[in-house]
């Protein structure tokens, strides 16, 4: 890391926030995301934070897979993006001392793309298939024999003189990743001897991610500047590692380079990431729904173009997070707010809200 790279940067807000429209609390990576979390990555079990059950579950599939001198089980890690799947499939090569392919579902478009990969695959090799839900269905439809019998069938030809060509794979590891269990089949489902589901972490959890990467990134941080970073990270390790690597450039900039409560706090009032996490446009849901709206039902179309947003945006970028804060629910009439949202921005639900259909179970009416 080169630590040269901050040292004329100008204290100006406007230097410090970034582009528009870049998400700090998103959790999707990035490019630099990528390079950051592959420094910080951990390279075994016995490393990785959280998701103590999982942790425990694999360790008992892959050390039983080593004394009998085996593959190790197929794998589907299903959960929500920045929680760990790709670091956990990196771990399962390195227990078991074999190496790695990466790809992804939308790479893998014709059958043919997933033949090619799986003839070249070595021995014991593990091949992280990410977004596997979003594959092709002729590829899902040949992923089944290679599962199962470690063969796939290759058609030369086309037309009635089309002919299939048995192609046998060595044996081989496959980690599928997806945060959209729901949608694989359920054919695909069964052929994986161990299926795991990743949680969002708690705050406690997050604190120790974050020590972790401080002392890899030689960030000064104090147990407050921890849990405030971890409070605002949405239970996501990659949110509070970006959150970190932000408020680190704060702290050079405008402090002595030491992350205490008061700098952490600080650094993210200028991101405009508050104290539950909730950043610009999450705040702009609430708000357009409480002050335009008096709190709903309101239908989703509305209100994306109340917050000058795409429908889809406001869906699966901001609803999901509030959602799950309980400061918004979704009903058949449209969204509402409830009242942990007026509570949370400071507002008094209007009386009228009180007894409006759709709202008075959420406010006890």
């Amino acid at each position: 890391m080169n630590w040269d790279d901050t040292t004329d940067a100008t204290p100006d807000a406007e230097r410090l926030v970034g582009p528009p429209g870049e998400r700090l609390v998103g959790s999707a990576a990035d490019r630099d995301d990528q390079a950051v979390e592959a420094a910080l990555r951990p390279k075994d079990l016995g490393e990785f934070i959280g998701q103590e059950k999982v942790r425990e579950q694999l360790d008992l599939v892959l050390r039983a897979a080593r004394a009998r001198g085996a593959t190790a089980d197929h794998v589907l890690l299903s959960g929500a993006p920045g929680l760990g799947k790709t670091t956990l499939s990196m771990i399962i090569a390195a227990e078991m001392g074999a190496p790695i392919r990466i790809t992804s579902g939308p790479a893998i478009q014709h059958a043919g793309d997933l033949a090619a990969i799986l003839s070249s695959l070595q021995e014991g090799e593990v091949l992280f298939l990410d977004e596997i839900h979003r594959m092709s269905r002729p590829a899902e439809e040949m992923l089944y024999m290679a599962m199962e019998d470690y063969r796939v069938d290759v058609i030369v030809g086309k037309g009635p003189g089309a002919t299939a060509i048995p192609l046998e794979l060595p044996p081989f590891t496959l980690v599928g990743a997806t945060t959209r269990a729901g949608l694989l089949p359920p054919p695909l489902r069964d052929r994986f001897g161990f299926t795991a589901h990743m949680e969002f972490y708690e705050p406690a959890e997050l604190e120790r991610v974050i020590h972790r990467s401080a002392n890899l990134l030689d960030v000064e941080i104090d147990p407050h500047g921890a849990a405030e970073i971890a409070g605002r990270s949405r239970g996501t390790p990659r949110i509070a590692n970006r959150l970190l690597r932000r408020v680190r450039d704060y702290a050079q900039v405008k402090a002595d380079g030491h992350i205490n409560r008061d700098i952490a706090g600080a650094a993210l009032a200028v991101y405009e990431v508050d104290g539950r996490g909730l950043d610009r446009l999450d705040r702009a849901v609430l708000e357009a729904l409480l002050k335009l709206f008096g709190g709903g039902p309101v239908g989703l179309s509305t209100l994306a173009v109340a917050v000058g947003e795409e429908r889809e945006t406001v869906e699966e970028v901001a609803e999901p997070f509030l959602v799950r804060e309980g400061l918004l629910a979704r009903t058949p009439r449209g969204r509402v707010a409830t009242p942990a949202a007026w509570a949370h921005l400071g507002l008094t639900p209007p009386q009228q809200t009180r007894g409006t259909s759709g709202q008075q179970d959420l406010f006890g009416a």
